[in-house]
C-alpha cells in the first residue's frame, strides 16, 4: 500500500525549473531571468549581519520592509503585502480566492505559475491566447469575465513573451472588470519597460480597490537567491487574506534586511536597468542580423520563434554543448520558440556566436 494523496496532487503541474543549477565551468546562464548583476555589497554586508542574529526569527510582519516600500511607492504600508516572491503572494492569493465553480482569467502563453492556481484550488481556469503579436489580448480576457470570476491576471510585461502593453490600455481594461474580480496586475519586470514609468500604474490603486500590482527584488534588485517579492494593494483586504493563509515567518530575515538595504540605491537600480535595456537592443540586433525576428522586448529577457527547419530541443541541447543555457518554449507554454535572458555584453555575444552555429 502507498499514501494516498490528495487529488490535487495529480493536477498540479510540475513548475518548469531551468536545469542551469547544476552545471559545473564556465556557463552563460540566460535560463532564468536573473540579473548578471551581484549585489551592492552593501547589501550584501545587510543579510550578513541579519544572518549574524539567525537564532531569532525574523520580523512576521516584515514591518521595516513594508515601511520603507511605503515610503518609497506612496502606498499605506498596511495595504502593502510581502512574499517568498511573487510566486508566494500568487500561490497564496488562489488559496484565498479560488475554490470549485469559481475561475481566474489570464493570457497563455505567460508565467508559468498561473496553472497551479486553478490545479490547486480545483476552479476553472480560462486561458486565452496571446495576439498575433504575442501579447494580451485583453478584449478577449474581458469577455470572458462573469459572476464566477475571482481573479483576473495581466502579466505586463509578459513572461515569457516580453511583450508589454501600455499602461492606458490595461487601465481601460481594469475599469472594466466588476469590483468583486480581484485584478492581479504581475509587473515582474516592469522596471525595463520603456512604454511608461514603472511608478504610473501606482495612480489606478486609488480608483481600483480590487487591484494588486506585483513587484519583485528578484530581477531588477539582483535578489533572486533571496527571494522576496512584494504587492502594493488597493486595499488592505488582500494583505490580511494572503497573510492568514500562509505560514509564519514566510520573508526570512537575510531578505527582509537585502530588500531594506537595495531599497536605498534607486541610483544604482536606473544604472543597471539603462545597461540592461542597451544589452538588450543589442541582442535583438544581433537575432536579426541572424534573421530572426524577436518579439518586441520590454523586459529583460527575449523571445523568438526559431526557424521551422530547425527543431527546439536540438537548438537547446546545441547551445548548452557550448555552454549557453536558455529557456525551451515547449516548457513554457509555445514549442519552437526561445526565451533567452538579457546577460552581460560578453554572455550575449557568446549566445549568438552559439546559435549562429546551429542555425
Amino acid at each position: 500500500m502507498t499514501i494516498e494523496f490528495a487529488d490535487k496532487v495529480r493536477r498540479i503541474p510540475v513548475y518548469p525549473a531551468a536545469s542551469a543549477y547544476a552545471v559545473e565551468g564556465d556557463v552563460a546562464m540566460l535560463a532564468s531571468n536573473e540579473s548578471p548583476f551581484r549585489p551592492l555589497p552593501e547589501v550584501v554586508a545587510a543579510a550578513q549581519e541579519a544572518i549574524a542574529g539567525a537564532h531569532r526569527y525574523p520580523d512576521p510582519g516584515s514591518g521595516g520592509l513594508r515601511r520603507a516600500l511605503s515610503d518609497r511607492y506612496e502606498v499605506p504600508a498596511p495595504r502593502i503585502a510581502i512574499g517568498n516572491g511573487s510566486c508566494d503572494l500568487l500561490l497564496a492569493a488562489g488559496e484565498t480566492l479560488l475554490e470549485p465553480g469559481a475561475e481566474l482569467v489570464y493570457a497563455w502563453p505567460s508565467f508559468s505559475i498561473y496553472p497551479h492556481l486553478a490545479a490547486a484550488s480545483g476552479a476553472r481556469a480560462i486561458q486565452v491566447p496571446l495576439d498575433d503579436r504575442d501579447g494580451h489580448d485583453l478584449e478577449r480576457m474581458l469577455a470572458e469575465v462573469n459572476v464566477a470570476t475571482r481573479l483576473f491576471i495581466v502579466c505586463n510585461p509578459n513572461n515569457p513573451t516580453s511583450t508589454a502593453l501600455p499602461l492606458a490600455d490595461i487601465a481601460a481594461a481594469i475599469a472594466r472588470v466588476p469590483r468583486h474580480v480581484c485584478v492581479s496586475l504581475d509587473e515582474a519586470y516592469c522596471e525595463f519597460s520603456v512604454l511608461d514609468d514603472p511608478d504610473s500604474s501606482l495612480e489606478l490603486l486609488r480608483d481600483h480597490p480590487n487591484l494588486v500590482l506585483l513587484r519583485t527584488f528578484s530581477k531588477v534588485y539582483g535578489l533572486a537567491g533571496l527571494r522576496v517579492g512584494f504587492g502594493l494593494c488597493g486595499s488592505e483586504d488582500f494583505r490580511v487574506a494572503v497573510d492568514q493563509v500562509r505560514q509564519p515567518f514566510f520573508c526570512n530575515a537575510a531578505a527582509q534586511a537585502a530588500a531594506l538595504e537595495a531599497l536605498r540605491h534607486q541610483d544604482e537600480v536606473e544604472r543597471r536597468v539603462t545597461a540592461t535595456i542597451a544589452a538588450r537592443l543589442e541582442l535583438e540586433e544581433g537575432l536579426r542580423e541572424l534573421g530572426i525576428d524577436p518579439a518586441t522586448s520590454q523586459a529583460n529577457f527575449v523571445w523568438f520563434d526559431l526557424p521551422a527547419e530547425r527543431e527546439e530541443r536540438d537548438v537547446v541541447d546545441g547551445l548548452a554543448r557550448r555552454g549557453v543555457l536558455v529557456r525551451a518554449g515547449a516548457a513554457l507554454g509555445r514549442e519552437g520558440a526561445l526565451r533567452v535572458t538579457v546577460g552581460t555584453p560578453t554572455e550575449n555575444r557568446r549566445f549568438l556566436s552559439a546559435l549562429a552555429e546551429l542555425t
